[in-house]
């Protein structure tokens, strides 16, 4: 009627680098049904070369497995959040080989360090440790999720979440 218009929402583009150095794998290779038919979400995972998990952006933690801590779920400014899942049934060890640097809550800066985990430890305790980073389905801001080579390293991916 006074000629305005509803002002749309500028979609929000988020690149996440990969949070632990090391070399890609399709998620579809994890060693567990859940991730490799991506019934939790879209995503990559890393055969790790280091024992440190690295915030991939500025944000929060959203929440940290307190007691294994094998798992970190982060949440970007955007409101995306995506699930680092280090190893499978590593929840197992109940914390050992792993060590927080961070707590549920904690506001994070791009680069810090997060988790570290002894890769030998875990592997001779019988258990892989490919590490899915995922983006968890069901999250409202989450449009599309995608998966592309870097920039600088094209032997590495990022995950390209519109919000």
């Amino acid at each position: 009627m006074f000629g305005w218009k509803k002002k749309q929402a500028v979609p929000v583009v988020v690149e996440i680098p990969s949070p632990v150095p090391g070399t890609l794998v399709a998620l579809e290779q994890v060693p567990d049904d859940a991730f490799a038919a991506k019934m939790m979400g879209e995503g990559i995972a890393i055969q790790p070369t280091e024992g440190k998990v690295i915030a991939p952006f500025d944000g929060k933690v959203v929440h940290l497995m307190e007691k294994s801590k094998h798992a970190v779920m982060l949440e970007h400014e955007s409101g995306a959040q995506i699930l680092i899942h280090v190893g499978m049934n590593t929840v197992s060890l109940k914390g050992e080989g792993f060590t927080a640097h961070v707590k549920t809550g904690d506001v994070i800066t791009r680069g810090q360090l997060l988790l570290e985990f002894d890769i030998a430890l875990i592997e001779q305790a019988g258990y892989p440790v490919i590490t899915p980073v995922i983006v968890p389905n069901g999250q409202v801001c989450v449009k599309q999720v995608e998966v592309a080579a870097s920039q600088s390293d094209p032997a590495q991916a990022v995950i390209i979440i519109q919000c």
